[in-house]
């Protein structure tokens, strides 16, 4: 299981390749655009990505822009001289000056105002901001981490997004997968979810029936990580039995997977192939085969995509995690060879 330090728990191809690109970028002082949906974890993926920093030992400041009146952001994040605005009684720093020689998260940065982020792309630029009714600008040193759930691309398309800040922004860009693209993890988080708030409601840890195992890797999840632990909560509370049973779970939940007899089988957990039964192809099978070395590889690959599709019942997502590939790889490798 992937957790330790940065508070992240999954073992799915997708989520190692974000760790793997994590522990590249986190000792930089680069610029980190980080995407994805709504409660997949992005802000745990950040302060991660400053923990493992040379500026860890420095201030984490984070500011949800989505969250503040707009009016109010640029004070908030550049801070105020007083007198620059009604109520403003007293000079104040903003966010930056607080983060000096840390890191400042801009969360949801989609949601920021146009004027405001000309402002913004100036820090980016030259390193300095500019207080409210200020006559100067102030150096800062920080580094900066934005995230959002939107399409950043699509916003500067829709002219609701500065180009220009959008490609300082994304130069290192990292994508958290949704809950519903990382097989297994599902599971794994049920469980650490269960163990976390069993364990606070003085409870024993609740297991999970094989047909439960199905539905919650079947469900899409729409709210991801946050609505699976909203829900582990729930049951940790409710469950009358040792073991969580599919009367225990949300209608919502049910009605969206359908018949549970026809789910496929829950995946099987990651871990050390076996050894034994196990040889390697040799020459011999070539000539035996009749084919040469790229057709054996071909007929190959297209027995294991057969057979991992059969294991995961035709859901391409599982098919993919048994594989240890990206689902969009998976698809490529199906359309090649006209098995969609």
């Amino acid at each position: 299981m992937k957790s330790g330090d940065n508070g992240i728990i999954g073992e799915s191809t997708s989520l190692a390749e974000v760790f793997h690109t994590l522990a590249k970028v986190a000792p930089t002082d680069s610029t980190v655009l980080v995407t994805g949906e709504s409660g997949t974890g992005k802000e745990l993926l950040v302060r991660a990505l400053h923990s493992k920093s040379h500026r860890a030992d420095k201030p984490f400041v984070p500011i949800n822009c989505g969250a503040i009146p707009k009016e109010l952001l640029e004070s908030e994040l550049f801070g105020h001289e007083k007198g620059a605005f009604t109520h403003a009684i007293r000079t104040r720093p903003g966010r930056f000056e607080l983060a000096e020689g840390g890191t400042v998260f801009l969360d949801e940065i989609g949601e920021m105002d146009l004027l405001l982020q000309v402002k913004i792309l100036r820090v980016l630029q030259e390193r300095e901001i500019e207080r409210v009714g200020g006559q100067g600008t102030k150096k800062v040193d920080v580094r900066i981490i934005a995230a959002t759930n939107r399409d950043l691309e699509e916003e500067v398309a829709a002219g609701r997004f500065r180009e220009d800040l959008y490609y300082r922004l994304n130069v290192i860009p990292l994508h958290l997968p949704p809950l519903r693209e990382r097989g297994e993890d599902v599971l794994l988080l049920t469980e650490h979810f269960l163990k976390k708030f069993c364990a606070q409601k003085h409870r024993p840890c609740l297991s999970l029936t094989q047909d439960v195992q199905k539905v919650l890797e079947a469900y899409p999840w729409p709210g991801n990580v946050r609505e699976l632990e909203n829900l582990a909560e729930r049951l940790s509370i409710l469950c009358d039995e040792d073991s969580v049973q599919l009367s225990d779970l949300p209608q919502k939940i049910l009605a969206q997977v359908g018949d549970v007899m026809e789910l496929p089988a829950p995946l099987p957990r990651s871990g050390p192939l076996p050894r034994s039964g196990f040889a390697w192809p040799t020459i011999a099978d070539l000539r035996e085969q009749k084919t040469g070395l790229k057709e054996f590889f071909d007929n190959a690959e297209e027995r294991l995509l057969t057979e991992a599709l059969q294991l995961a019942g035709g859901v391409k997502n599982q098919a993919a995690e048994i594989l240890g590939i990206k689902r969009t790889t998976l698809i490529e490798k199906l359309k090649k060879r006209g098995m969609e």
